[in-house]
């Protein structure tokens, strides 16, 4: 019988494709003992303006940690979900789904605001707005498949196949832009076929601000189409084979 798996890190409040990668797993894993790094979509997301596009950062503490793991890393100031809050609500206080959703996104945020871990964060997260767009795939980490220890001194290739075959996968399925290190014959000698995620197909929505932006966090996608926020994330040709 088929199993797909997906392994990815945690981000925050991430655009729609990856809730769409999410939901086409048997069983995701989130691999967040694996180095952190800067400047990238752990900690930070866009949101739409009237303005422009604007980042929503949670401020984590980086000085002197050059090695730290993902499930390392520290949250540098606790007022980040206010901030966020309030910017959130001044770009979709317009928004059609904004007064019925609004106060669920904004309490998730409250209940992790206090949270030490970037990781717990995302992950607390992810589920719940996984639990809004009725995406059931159960969701682990890392450590609770294989040794973390272990997992830390792999290769990259090498690891996402331990996770792989740990969890039965017959298929990896994994973003695009891995193609550039995943070493194929790795999985293949595990029996595990790789198939690559696409992108591309995703219809537009109603959007506030201007011409349309896909490539933003879900939090505009829920705040501009609400229940119908999971039809958005359908599209054709999903998938492409590894070979």
């Amino acid at each position: 019988m088929s199993r797909t798996v997906v392994i990815t890190q945690s981000n925050y409040m991430p655009w729609r494709g990856y809730f769409d990668l999410l939901r086409s797993a048997d069983e995701v894993v989130l691999l967040d003992s694996v180095q952190y790094t800067r400047r990238d979509w752990r900690n930070r997301n866009r949101i739409k303006t009237p303005n422009g596009l604007q980042w929503l950062t949670i401020p984590v503490e980086v000085k002197g940690q050059f090695f730290q793991a993902i499930d390392e890393t520290r949250i540098a100031d606790p007022a980040w979900a206010k901030r966020h809050t309030r910017a959130i609500e001044m770009a979709y206080a317009r928004a059609a789904h904004y007064d019925a959703l609004a106060p669920w996104l904004f309490g998730l945020m409250q209940n992790v605001a206090d949270e030490v871990l970037l990781t717990s964060v995302n992950e607390y997260l992810l589920r719940a707005v996984c639990g809004r767009l009725g995406i059931t795939v159960p969701i682990r980490r890392c450590c609770e498949v294989n040794d973390r220890a272990a997992l830390r001194v792999m290769k990259p290739t090498e690891r996402l196949v331990a996770i792989a075959s740990a969890l039965g996968a017959t298929r990896y399925l994994s973003g695009p832009a891995a193609r550039t290190y995943l070493d194929l014959d790795l999985f293949a000698a595990e029996g595990i076929e790789v198939v690559w995620m696409t992108y591309q197909g995703y219809s537009g929505y109603p959007q506030l601000w201007g011409p349309f932006e896909p490539h933003i966090s879900i939090v505009d996608l829920l705040l501009n189409t609400g229940t119908e926020a999971a039809r958005y994330l359908q599209k054709s040709s999903a998938l492409s084979p590894g070979l």
